[in-house]
């Protein structure tokens, strides 16, 4: 009898232990589709990073009819990777995102013109058509030609926008004087496509002064009031921005992680090169703390749009958008 107490008792310890030493789930679910631009989170769980953090982390891959926004609204999310116009326009709209964390110092976003359509200079965009991303990302667009005073209904002296699918197909085939590009991705599919960079005008968002944060990691603001929540985010945060800091210090290895990440088959490992070495100058000097300056900076550009743009992100002020909670537990936070 001592002895089957004694086996129950060794048993039930066991399992708590178990119980006690469970990893901690977390849901990411990305922006887009698996590729170098979140190549710091398949590296910090290939590399074992958020598991030495005691996670369980499952990525969820993005993809053009996936709003991360809405994903996590209705709990299929912890935390999502969002550009701030769009992560601040849902929270406009009634979704509670919240700023935790900021690994891109740096914008990436640009507007690609083909010079033999006559557009040098941002005036010459009048009468043409302009190939604009949607699904949160036409926010930065519409503040841009908000400021430029430049009408967006395709009427005379203004533009007609194209609703642009994530591709350059409407550049080769002259659908659109100017598509939008990201420098690690669609810039570069542009010149495999046979163009070459003295056949393009470029204008890189931030150099026309409507830079903005673009990806971030955002949670439901309720649930920062858990401490616990709190110390998890904390964790995954370190965890990855490790990830990212091997990334950078790795970008071959870091490429052929996210192609063996990529159920899809559709990423080539040239590619996800070219990709992570771009995606590198947007990280640099990062630690992955929010610059309270280059947020207020995104939040008065997408202000002085709200009464020029036909489609503005925010109409006002945000209050409690974005918080330090999470990264002032991080002890260690690597510089990119």
């Amino acid at each position: 009898m001592n002895k089957l107490i004694g086996a129950t008792l060794v048993l039930a310890l066991g399992l708590s232990a178990g119980v006690a030493n469970a990893a901690d789930d977390v849901t990411l679910q990305l922006k887009w589709v698996t590729q170098a631009q979140f190549a710091g989170y398949y590296v910090a769980q290939d590399k074992g990073y958020y598991k030495d953090a005691d996670l369980d982390v499952t990525i969820k891959p993005g993809g053009p009819d996936i709003a991360p926004e809405q994903v996590i609204a209705g709990g299929g999310a912890d935390v999502i990777v969002d550009w701030m116009a769009a992560a601040l326009a849902a929270r406009e709209r009634g979704v509670p995102l919240v700023n935790i964390a900021q690994p891109f110092k740096h914008s990436g976003l640009l507007l690609v013109c083909r010079k033999d359509s006559g557009i040098t200079k941002p005036a010459d965009f009048k009468d043409h058509t302009l190939g604009v991303w949607y699904y949160g990302n036409e926010y930065p667009f519409f503040a841009w030609m908000a400021k430029l005073g430049i009408p967006t209904d395709g009427g005379d002296n203004g533009v007609k926008v194209l609703k642009q699918g994530f591709n350059v197909d409407p550049l080769v085939q002259k659908q659109a004087a100017c598509i939008s590009a990201m420098t690690y991705n669609e810039y570069g599919q542009i010149l495999d496509a046979g163009f070459k960079p003295d056949d393009l005008t470029v204008f890189n968002y931030r150099d026309q002064g409507v830079g903005m944060l673009e990806d971030g990691l955002y949670v439901m603001g309720p649930k920062l009031d858990d401490p616990k929540f709190v110390d998890k985010m904390a964790r995954f945060v370190k965890a990855s921005m490790k990830g990212w800091k091997y990334a950078e210090e790795h970008p071959d290895e870091a490429a052929q992680i996210v192609v063996d990440n990529d159920s899809s088959g559709a990423q080539t490992l040239d590619h996800q090169e070219y990709m992570m070495k771009e995606v590198d100058k947007l990280l640099k000097g990062s630690n992955g703390v929010l610059d309270p300056e280059n947020y207020k900076e995104t939040v008065n550009t997408l202000l002085s749009a709200d009464k020029g743009s036909d489609n503005p992100a925010i109409t006002k002020k945000p209050e409690g958008a974005w918080t330090h909670k999470v990264t002032d537990k991080v002890d260690d936070k690597p510089q990119l």
